[in-house]
Parts: C-alpha cells; sequence; structure tokens
C-alpha cells in the first residue's frame, strides 16, 4: 500500500488542478494557442520575472540568514526593507534629484542612498537583535515569534510616521499612508534596439542595472559565507551553536554579524525596488516579505542556494501568473505551488540535499 501512496497523492493533485485551474484561469489550451501566436510575450515575461526574481531573493537572503543560525522567522524582515526604500528616498531628495537627472548628478545621490540605506537597515536590525531577540534566545519559540511581529507592526508605523514628515521631508509629499514617487533616475536605452534588433521583446538598461545588482550581491554573500573565515564561522553556528562556542567563535559576535549582513541586505533591496518601480508605501515591507519568505521556504530556509532559486521562481511564476493566468489569483497559485513542492519535499527544494544551511 505504501508504494502507491505517492502515485495516488500525485494524480489526487493533478486532479484538482484540472478540476479547479480552469476557474484561476488554468486554460491550458488557450495558454497554449497564446504562446504559439505570440511567444515574444512569454520571453517578455520571463524577462520581467528575472528581475523581479531577483529582488524577492536579496529580500529571502534575510530570512534564510536568520533561520540558518538562530531558527528565527524574523517577520519584521519585510518591514526593514521598506525602511531601506524610505531612507533611500529621504536621501535622494536631500540631492534635490528629480526626474531625468543626468547620470552626472543620479550616481552619486544613488551611491550615498545605498550607503545610507545599508548602513540604517543594518543598525537597526542589530538593535532589533540585541534588545528584541537575544534576551528571548533560550525562551520557547513563541516568544521570540511574537517579538518579531510586534517589531514589523514598530517598522511599518515607524514607516507611516516617516511618509508623514513632509515639513522636513518634502519628497515624501502631502499625505503620510500615500505612496511615494520615487526619482526615474536609471537611464531606459532599449538594449536591443540598441543592438539593431528589431523586437517586440523590451529589455533596458534599467532591467539589466537591477539584474546586474541583484546577483552580485547574492554570489558576493555566497562567496563571502563559503570562503571567509567569518563564513566559516557562521557555518559553525548554524550547524552547532554550543560546538562552536566550545571551540572559541564568540557566538554573540557572529549572530549580531549574520543581522547586519541581512539588514544591508534589506536596504540594498530597497534601494533597487525604488529604483525599479518608481514608487514605494509604507505597507509594501507585508507583500514583498511575505513574497521573500515563500521563496526561502520554497527553496529550503537556511539555505543560500535555495532563497536565490526561490527568488527566482516565485518571480517567474507571478510575472506568468499575472500575463496568461489572472492577476487576481498570482498569490493563490504561487502558494499552490509552495503546497505542492512541500507536500514532496516538506525541506523545499534543497532544504534536504545542503549539509550547510548557512
Amino acid at each position: 500500500m505504501k508504494r502507491w501512496r505517492k502515485p495516488l497523492l500525485y494524480l489526487l493533485v493533478a486532479y484538482l488542478i484540472l478540476l479547479l485551474g480552469p476557474i484561476a484561469g488554468l486554460d491550458i489550451p488557450r495558454i497554449m494557442g497564446d504562446i504559439a501566436r505570440d511567444p515574444q510575450v512569454l520571453i517578455q515575461q520571463i524577462l520581467v520575472g528575472l528581475v523581479n526574481g531577483g529582488i524577492i531573493a536579496i529580500i529571502a537572503l534575510g530570512y534564510t540568514l536568520v533561520y540558518g543560525i538562530i531558527e528565527l522567522i524574523n517577520f519584521a524582515h519585510g518591514d526593514l526593507y521598506m525602511l531601506g526604500a524610505f531612507a533611500s528616498l529621504t536621501v535622494i531628495g536631500a540631492f534635490g534629484v528629480t526626474d531625468g537627472a543626468s547620470l552626472q548628478v543620479a550616481i552619486p545621490a544613488m551611491l550615498v542612498a545605498l550607503i545610507i540605506a545599508t548602513v540604517v537597515c543594518a543598525g537597526l536590525n542589530i538593535v532589533t537583535e540585541r534588545y528584541a531577540y537575544r534576551p528571548l534566545r533560550n525562551a520557547p519559540r513563541l516568544a521570540p515569534l511574537i517579538s518579531a511581529i510586534g517589531v514589523s507592526f514598530i517598522f511599518q508605523n515607524t514607516g507611516l510616521f516617516w511618509g508623514g514628515l513632509k515639513s522636513f521631508i518634502p519628497v515624501m509629499g502631502a499625505n503620510a499612508a500615500a505612496p511615494k514617487s520615487f526619482p526615474d533616475l536609471l537611464p531606459r536605452i532599449d538594449i536591443l534596439k540598441a543592438m539593431g534588433i528589431e523586437s517586440g521583446i523590451v529589455f533596458t538598461t534599467k532591467d539589466l542595472i537591477v539584474l546586474v545588482v541583484a546577483v552580485a550581491l547574492m554570489v558576493g554573500l555566497h562567496l563571502f559565507v563559503q570562503y571567509t573565515r567569518l563564513g566559516k564561522a557562521m557555518r559553525a553556528t548554524a550547524q552547532n551553536r554550543d560546538a562552536a562556542l566550545i571551540m572559541g567563535i564568540d557566538v554573540d559576535r557572529i549572530i549580531a554579524l549574520t543581522f547586519l549582513i541581512g539588514g544591508a541586505l534589506a536596504g540594498a533591496a530597497g534601494l533597487l525596488v525604488g529604483l525599479y518601480n518608481n514608487t514605494i508605501v509604507f505597507t509594501m515591507g507585508f507583500t514583498a516579505g511575505l513574497r521573500a519568505f515563500t521563496a526561502a521556504v520554497l527553496g529550503g530556509i537556511g539555505n543560500i542556494i535555495g532563497a536565490m532559486l526561490g527568488g527566482v521562481l516565485i518571480g517567474l511564476l507571478s510575472a506568468l501568473s499575472d500575463q496568461y493566468l489572472s492577476s487576481r489569483w498570482t498569490n493563490a497559485w504561487v502558494f499552490a505551488v509552495l503546497v505542492i513542492i512541500l507536500a514532496f519535499r516538506p525541506g523545499g527544494l534543497l532544504g534536504e540535499n545542503v549539509q550547510e544551511k548557512v
């Protein structure tokens, strides 16, 4: 009977998808016809999904780093990323940079915004770990989890307060809760047209810059964790905290370093999203955090490569769902895929295959 259990489960899942899928836009003959009529749309959505997936992956790395070290789901991470976007907008507004500014003016402002956003978010993450999470490190797991939710609400309301400081920060606009316009500073040169290729596919320098920065951050983190002394200490702490302490590793320092790196990545992601979407709002952390956490779980939470893979898959699935299924059902499809994958691989796509969690 056991050998038939998994095939029967596959059949049940396939039946439910075919039965309920059309309600949520899964009309396979129509989708295949749309792809056959205009394959360029498919390529376009794949490119959009890769760019958005790269940003999601950067945020997901913050979740997976913290969980890999202390097995805490830091629900405040998404709202920390939102504060990074607000810090970036504040700095760019202080420079007086507006839409259409020349690169000579925009680049210094963006570099300073990147530095300030990463420092602010890293500092906030370290303070949060020191005063909200460290005292509860040996408490039952529910206690730090509730603390993380509380910190999330504090960060979100900090963003709401920050957005209302129009007297001091005019770029925030007149309404505290309204979306804020982020200056469009990245060039929008169509790369394919510039190369003399006439196509319906649009891939601009703006997309390329965001994708390259996202990949550079992910690769840099992976190399740091795998090949540096501090990275090895992080992996040792993730595997066995008590043994790492006996071997002379300053566990508190390593945990603080993990929160610092995760916060810095959240700040960088906040700037990237602002430059790419050109709008930010104080509630953006909830949606992005939810998708990033889903990406971390999908890839195998605690695994860096898994978080990257999960982020890209979530980005691709969201883009393809918006185009071929229904944007109203995108979140439902994302979580349906998550549930299906976890049903067969409870540890995520890479969670069971990689021993080193961080």
